[in-house]
């Protein structure tokens, strides 16, 4: 049976909270993967270093707010 390890992260802010699931990246250079969710908006990412997903997921999630509040 496989251990299955998740980190969250809550980055609070003015208008709520931002909280972001890590997935994977057991070793160097693994595949994981993060969601990151926000007032009933998720996104996801996947990639093979930590923080640059992380930041990636992020800048997705802004975007993602952004285009919408236009709409």
């Amino acid at each position: 049976m496989k251990n299955k390890q998740m980190e969250i992260l809550f980055l609070p802010t003015e208008r709520g909270t931002v909280k972001v699931y890590v997935y994977g990246f057991k070793t160097p250079r693994s595949l994981g993967k993060v969601v990151v969710t926000f007032n009933h908006v998720s996104v996801e990412a996947k990639g093979y270093r930590r923080n640059k997903t992380i930041i990636k997921a992020l800048a997705q999630l802004h975007e993602t707010i952004v285009n919408n509040q236009d709409s």
